[in-house]
């Protein structure tokens, strides 16, 4: 109900249809199912839908990690396909480093890592988070 929640203040993401696992300060995992709508032209989860992923796990555990008192964006994301994407996609977001209070925005790195079910990497992605003080 949470991941819905989520999807309606944020609709894009509904297209992949994720589930939260886990969310708190420090780490988020979600995963999304394998079906046709997240597929590409060989049957695997396109890179995409992968992208998606990553970038709601990324954002959910940057919510919950920062002070109150700041706010983030997304400001740019480098990715690396490490394999067929096939079955149920596993993704777990950490940040790379603290993220703290500050008088002036700073970036905060975010690695994505998703496994498939057997657990082997398929994807990988390192969000850079522009976090700043709430107006």
């Amino acid at each position: 109900m949470f991941a819905r929640a989520v999807c309606w203040r944020a609709p894009y993401f509904a297209s992949i249809a994720p589930r939260i696992a886990v969310l708190e300060p420090g780490r988020c995992e979600a995963s999304i199912a394998h079906r046709r709508k997240v597929t590409n032209h060989i049957g695997t989860v396109h890179a995409i839908a992968l992208c998606n992923l990553a970038e709601f796990a990324g954002g959910l555990v940057t919510d919950v990690s920062i002070p109150p008192s700041m706010r983030w964006i997304p400001k740019g994301m480098q990715v690396e396909y490490l394999g067929k994407a096939n079955g149920t996609m596993h993704a777990v977001a950490t940040p790379d480093i603290p993220a703290v209070e500050a008088a002036q925005g700073y970036e905060l790195p975010v690695t994505v890592l998703v496994s498939d079910p057997q657990a082997a990497p398929v994807f990988r992605a390192r969000i850079a988070m522009w976090v700043s003080p709430r107006r």
